[in-house]
């Protein structure tokens, strides 16, 4: 396997998720739901090396209920890495962190967790969090103990640019120039123009009805969509925010019928009731509209418990569309590439990875490739360890050798990458199949940002 190893010293891998725990550097066996595997894992081959520095990696995410399609195989692109990458002179063990709350993503619980992050010393790096509106409420927190943290799935363009007018040092109160947290993702002003692409291009719709979870991410991507669809031609027939609590979608499909409409757009992640509503349109006869959505919705396949496609059930999943922001036909210059990747992934883990594992990995490989650079200027100081690691990220002249290519990240945190894939959903393996790829730096959207925002002004 194509993959690069930092040196042949040992690295103890541990990773515990916990429904009742939810944080622990020990293990802890964890029940899977069908159709995904466990996050918790026994050590890697080889035990810690003798004599290193005992440091840890967080990993935030949501791991439990109708989360755990999005969060499990994620934390196991991390625990991934950690067992194939190592780095001589340290002891690496995960603190796994659950933001889930109720089966459901939940801002405040992930501000706690990542205060409980920062306040363990020997925490030098996090990898997460999935979900946007958990990163608005974490980044205050990680940006005010100077750690690190990468996120292998957040897409909403605020979190790091001027968007809708608002400046993203607002999230960073304590230190507003310094950069705590990257991502691995592409933005949503380009995850929005993807999907109306999809739905103007691909499904050659020229009328939409658009929806939105009332999120950070759902909102978003659906304003973003919407602008697109407009410019390129499409007409936006109505557009909703439904609040994320709602389970009983009648209303607003009865609203639908009169609309006639050929595509259904709606922001948001399957907790919202995004499989729900698509099964209730299938029950009304709609499912010969398309339907589509973000990465909010690949989440597995048929088989996955609590995904998308398994809750919108069979007549619902037909003519369906997904995006991740992500390259999936990564460049001849990832390490380990997709083949390689994917083969790993299946030997430790039984299923298929998730849409975010390797960006996990990736992020993972970023804080070691940091580590290895920068870890024997702190010697013993986890303070300065972790200060040294911030700092290198931050620097935008760096750059990693990582499982989607070759990366840097910009002065914002923002990666180096604007690539989106494309999925739809095929019948024949009941899951997500990936359609193609675009690279918005060589081909851009007709609008790339909301009203106020340098993109949109030309600023």
């Amino acid at each position: 396997m194509r993959l690069r190893t930092l040196s042949v010293l040992g690295v103890g891998v541990v990773l515990a998720a916990s429904a009742c725990n939810p944080g622990t550097s020990t293990p802890a066996p964890t029940a899977a739901g069908p159709g995904h595997s466990t996050a918790a894992g026994s050590p890697a081959a080889g035990s810690p090396a003798a004599g290193g520095m005992d440091i840890k990696i967080g990993i935030e995410l949501p791991m439990t209920g109708g989360e755990a399609p999005n969060g499990v195989p994620t934390a196991n692109g991390v625990a991934l890495a950690l067992s194939q990458i190592t780095v001589p002179g340290y002891n690496i063990t995960i603190e796994q962190k659950d933001d889930a709350l109720n089966g459901k993503h939940d801002p405040q619980t992930g501000a706690a967790n990542m205060q409980a992050l920062a306040n363990d010393p020997s925490v030098v790096f996090v990898v997460g969090p999935y979900n946007s509106n958990v990163a608005q409420a974490e980044i205050p927190v990680s940006n005010s103990a100077g750690l690190m943290q990468c996120s292998p799935a957040n897409t909403n363009p605020g979190l790091t640019q001027v968007w809708g007018g608002v400046d993203p040092k607002t999230l960073r109160p304590t230190n507003p120039d310094k950069i705590a947290y990257i991502r691995v993702a592409t933005t949503d002003n380009l995850q929005g123009a993807a999907g109306a692409d999809i739905a103007y291009n691909t499904a050659k719709a020229k009328t939409a009805y658009v929806a939105d979870d009332s999120e950070t991410y759902g909102k978003g991507i659906a304003d973003v969509f919407a602008q697109n669809f407009t410019a390129l031609g499409g007409t936006v027939a109505k557009r909703d925010g439904i609040p994320g609590t709602q389970t009983d979608f009648t209303s607003y499909i009865t609203a639908l019928k009169g609309l006639n409409v050929d595509y259904v757009y709606y922001g948001g992640v399957t907790t919202s009731g995004l499989g729900v509503f698509r099964q209730q349109m299938a029950s009304a006869n709609l499912a010969n509209i398309p339907f589509g959505g973000g990465d909010g919705i690949v989440d597995g396949p048929v088989s996955t418990a609590s995904s998308f496609l398994q809750i919108a059930g069979a007549q619902g999943d037909a003519n369906t569309y997904g995006t991740t922001a992500g390259p999936t036909d990564v460049a001849s210059d990832a390490s380990p590439n997709s083949a390689d990747f994917t083969t790993a992934y299946k030997a430790k883990f039984t299923d298929a990875p998730g849409s975010y594992s390797a960006p996990a990995y990736a992020c993972t490989q970023v804080f070691l490739q940091a580590l290895q650079a920068v870890g024997s200027t702190a010697g013993s100081d986890m303070a300065k360890l972790r200060e040294a690691i911030r700092s290198y990220i931050a620097t935008p002249s760096n750059s990693y050798v990582t499982a989607l290519g070759k990366i840097n990240f910009d002065a914002n945190g923002d990666t180096s990458q604007k690539i989106v894939s494309y999925w739809g959903f095929d019948a024949t393996s009941q899951g997500w199949k990936f359609l193609s790829q675009r690279d918005f730096t060589a081909n851009p959207p007709p609008v790339n940002g909301p009203a106020g925002s340098p993109a949109a002004s030309g600023q």
